[in-house]
């Protein structure tokens, strides 16, 4: 059992805190390459789950059949991109309501980590 002090707990929780606002501020800068909107203006994030420097988003695209290559690269962003924040190590994405989101969710999350190469 491990037991955290209050101060540790005001700690982790203020890089929690900070951790999400780096996270978002970069899914925000993430497009939908159909109508040139941010996906966090156009609501599409569902959830983001922060485990220590393991990030897990939830969301859905515009419409059950958005076209395959847009539904891609949006989820291909939201992957690179908040790899690229310090604090993360891994980065799961998940979408669902769309015809192809198993493949979508298939091939962004066995896409390759450059923090796990070498």
């Amino acid at each position: 059992m491990v037991i955290y002090s209050i101060d540790a707990f005001a700690h982790m929780s203020q890089d929690i805190k900070q951790l999400r606002v780096k996270l978002f501020d970069e899914l925000s800068k993430i497009v939908d390459p159909e109508i040139n909107t941010s996906i966090v203006e156009l609501e599409l994030i569902d959830e983001v789950d922060i485990n220590d420097s393991n990030v897990k988003v939830d969301l859905h695209l515009t419409s059950p059949f958005c076209p395959a290559v847009f539904g891609f690269k949006i989820c291909q962003d939201i992957h690179d991109n908040l790899l690229k924040v310090d604090g993360v190590e891994d980065v799961k994405v998940n979408v669902s309501n769309h015809f192809m989101a198993e493949q979508i969710n298939n091939q962004v999350n066995n896409s390759p980590n450059p923090k796990k190469l070498g």
